[in-house]
């Protein structure tokens, strides 16, 4: 992996080092602090750019184009809420999409299958155990924004979500998020209305480089990524994993997600 990964920088291949265990330690203390960390040049230049000479091609002709409108919650209904509130109010979110399958001889899938990078996860997030999906498609996504395309605000349905940026657009696709804006315990739906019309001053920004690892709790944080802009589409990895093994989506949320199953 030393030819994909910075592993100087971070060594993910020595977890008995005391450097090991600094890193984990400030990615822990960057996740209670801010809702996320970032390791900047985590993936090398080279198979970032074999990547994108394998995939970009894809987007064109085999990608599923996924669009829809719609609320923060992804949800219809909201306990408890009257249904002419602003919490129903929709947005819209556009991109192009390549499953698990379809970038399979490509350095993400290596990086996603590499265990010392799934223990490493696991560490940080301070779970006993991670494990890859065992379904093809939803396992890793490889995602393009081009011009105009973008993914509104809205709260994960996983604790956590991994990203791994392999291109940015010449403008926008700017990361926008509001640190835990609800709680387990307080839905917050006062604070959460003020956020979708426009009102909270305390949204934060971030514009990443190519070859950045972002690990985010999205659960109680909304975030969104502005449109692309330019001719250069937003390329962006996704890895999901689960503390249990062999998970796998149902057909009905493959044909939703990816248009269809596998």
């Amino acid at each position: 992996m030393k030819t994909i990964l910075d592993l100087e920088t971070y060594p993910l291949d020595q977890p008995d080092t005391p450097e090991y265990a600094v890193l984990v330690k400030r990615c822990r203390d960057e996740l209670a602090q801010n809702g996320m960390f970032n390791l900047v040049g985590f993936m090398r230049k080279e198979p970032i750019r074999e990547t994108l000479n394998y995939a970009l091609p894809k987007f064109e002709s085999e990608a599923f184009r996924h669009e829809r409108n719609h609320n923060i919650y992804f949800k219809k209904s909201i306990p408890d809420v009257p249904d002419d509130s602003a919490l129903y109010h929709e947005f819209s979110t556009s991109n192009l999409t390549l499953c698990g399958d379809q970038v399979a001889p490509t350095a993400v899938t290596q990086l996603y299958e590499w265990q010392p990078f799934v223990d490493f996860l696991a560490q940080v997030m301070e779970r006993p155990a991670l494990y890859a999906m065992d379904d093809p498609l939803a396992r890793l996504n490889v995602m393009a924004y081009f011009e105009g395309q973008g993914l509104n605000w809205h709260f994960d349905r996983s604790e956590f979500t991994t990203t791994l940026l392999l291109q940015a657009p010449e403008k926008g696709s700017t990361f926008q998020y509001r640190t835990d804006l609800r709680s387990a315990d307080d839905p917050n739906y006062e604070g959460v209305e003020k956020l979708v019309l426009g009102q909270d001053d305390t949204v934060q920004s971030l514009d990443a480089e190519a070859g950045t690892l972002n690990v985010f709790r999205g659960v109680n944080t909304p975030h969104c990524v502005t449109p692309a802009q330019g001719p250069r589409p937003r390329v962006v990895t996704v890895f999901t994993y689960y503390e249990n093994p062999g998970a796998r989506f149902t057909q009905e949320e493959q044909l939703g997600f990816y248009g269809r199953t596998g």
